[in-house]
């Protein structure tokens, strides 16, 4: 029976010698955030690949298909919304 083998994963590629900056250093301020133009037609890509490959249900899978992407569409114009970056009627 030979002995089990130990484990090299924590040793390895550790460089003592390197430089360890602090978590809360502080960091330049980001660039400010464009205004998000929400899409006027969120579906369009859908559309534009055809129907799912789906026989019998190709559809039913084009409407819940729609329908998420919809969904996806109208949360993220929300969440936009509510960070104050959505663009404006006259920006759109």
């Amino acid at each position: 029976m030979t002995a089990p083998r130990r484990s090299r994963r924590g040793s390895r590629g550790r460089n003592p010698r390197a430089k360890v900056k602090s978590l809360w250093h502080p960091v330049p301020r980001p660039d400010p955030v464009e205004p998000i133009k929400p899409a006027p037609v969120p579906v369009a890509l859908l559309e534009s690949l055809g129907s799912p490959p789906l026989r019998g249900h190709a559809s039913a899978a084009d409407h819940y298909l729609a329908a998420v992407i919809e969904r996806a569409a109208a949360v993220a114009t929300a969440l936009a919304a509510s960070a104050g970056v959505l663009a404006g009627p006259d920006e759109v």
